[in-house]
Order: C-alpha cells, then sequence, then structure tokens
C-alpha cells in the first residue's frame, strides 16, 4: 500500500544525499559526486511516480522532483523511500 501518490505534495523529511553504488563506488545519480548533498531536509517536492526496487518488492520507492531554488523550478527526479519524506505544511513567512 502507498503512502504518498503520484502528485502529492512532499517535503524531504531529511537531507538526501547521492549515495554510491555499492559494488562500484561510483555515483548512483551521473554527473554528481558520490555522497553530494542532494536535497535539504525541508525541501518541498512532488511525487511524480511510485514503485519499488525489483531486489525488494515490498519497499516502495518514490520519485520526487523537488525544487532547485525561490522560483519553485523543479529539478532532476530522486528516488526516496517512504521515511525521508513527509507531509508538512509551507513555512510561515516571519
Amino acid at each position: 500500500m502507498n503512502r504518498y501518490a503520484m502528485g502529492d505534495l512532499v517535503y524531504a523529511a531529511q537531507d538526501l544525499y547521492n549515495e554510491a553504488v555499492e559494488e562500484t563506488g561510483e555515483s548512483a545519480i551521473p554527473g554528481r559526486e558520490p555522497d553530494a548533498l542532494l536535497v535539504a531536509a525541508g525541501t518541498r517536492g512532488v511525487v511524480v511516480n511510485v514503485g519499488h526496487a525489483e531486489a525488494l518488492p515490498e519497499e516502495e520507492i518514490y520519485l520526487v522532483r523537488f525544487e532547485t531554488g525561490p522560483d519553485g523550478n523543479l529539478g532532476e527526479p530522486i528516488g526516496c523511500l517512504a521515511e525521508e519524506l513527509k507531509y508538512g505544511e509551507e513555512p510561515v513567512a516571519a
């Protein structure tokens, strides 16, 4: 059962990093350094697809496009686990 659905507005629950591929140590996302910060905690995004890894069919993976700056543009999709995401509300300006 999916915790999030396509089109859901979500926030990164924690800083998300580009994990290195276990077998090779190479970047999991081409063009980005291994262990580079991809998305800071609290960044807003939208779920664009829901699926699972072939090796772990019970583990849901959410493809999320996160905002890349104040203009609201969305970056390339990033695969996230449910615990890396949260529903939230817009921060209130001080």
